[in-house]
């Protein structure tokens, strides 16, 4: 029994990516890690993903780069305001300016850069570097 899909996709791109591979497969799908995987593609950690019905949930295959270092998920999902974001920023990257951190708003689930500029708050799910 899985208690956190999103856990166990981080981990498995966080397997990969050690190992040296340049592709994996994630299941069981959501949208939420669909949207996870958006960000991270728009911010270049991951090369493209597609989404593959097999019956079931369905899996993500998900084409690497080799640029990720670490990515993890955030429990619990703290609540940020749009002006904590920086405190947030130096607890779970490593520098400024250098990874991202993945959160879900009001518009959607997007990087802490992107909220920064539409000027929203949320949750946070994810951080990558």
């Amino acid at each position: 029994m899985q208690n956190d899909p999103l856990n166990d996709a981080m981990s498995t791109i966080k397997n990969a990516a050690n190992v040296g591979k340049n592709e994996c497969t994630i299941r069981p799908s959501s949208k939420l890690i669909g949207r996870v995987l958006k960000v991270m593609q728009e911010s270049g950690y991951i090369d493209q993903f597609e989404f593959v019905e097999d019956g079931k949930a369905g899996v993500f295959k998900v084409m690497l780069e080799g640029r990720i270092n670490n990515c993890g998920v955030i429990k619990p999902r703290y609540s940020v305001q749009k002006t904590e974001l920086e405190k947030w920023e130096s607890r779970y990257l490593p520098a400024q300016d250098f990874g991202v951190l993945i959160l879900t708003t009001t518009a959607g689930v997007v990087s802490h850069m992107k909220a920064k500029e539409l000027g929203v708050g949320g949750k946070l799910l994810a951080y990558v570097y």
